[in-house]
């Protein structure tokens, strides 16, 4: 998954408005303790962080 696909993803989860904002506030747990932008500053891969989100927010398995 290139970060174009998951900014995608995460617009369409969360919204435009709201998907950066909460990337650059929600720690995830299953991410080291980490937010989003900061798992993909590390080198996390988008597809691996993708699927923490998609778990933290309970998306329905379409989403995935």
């Amino acid at each position: 998954m290139r970060h174009t696909e998951f900014w995608s993803r995460m617009d369409d989860a969360l919204g435009p408005g709201y998907a950066r904002s909460w990337a650059d506030m929600f720690v995830i747990g299953e991410l080291g303790g980490r937010t989003v932008n900061d798992a993909l500053a590390a080198g996390v891969l988008p597809k691996e962080v993708w699927a923490a989100v998609w778990r933290v927010l309970e998306l329905p398995p379409s989403k995935r």
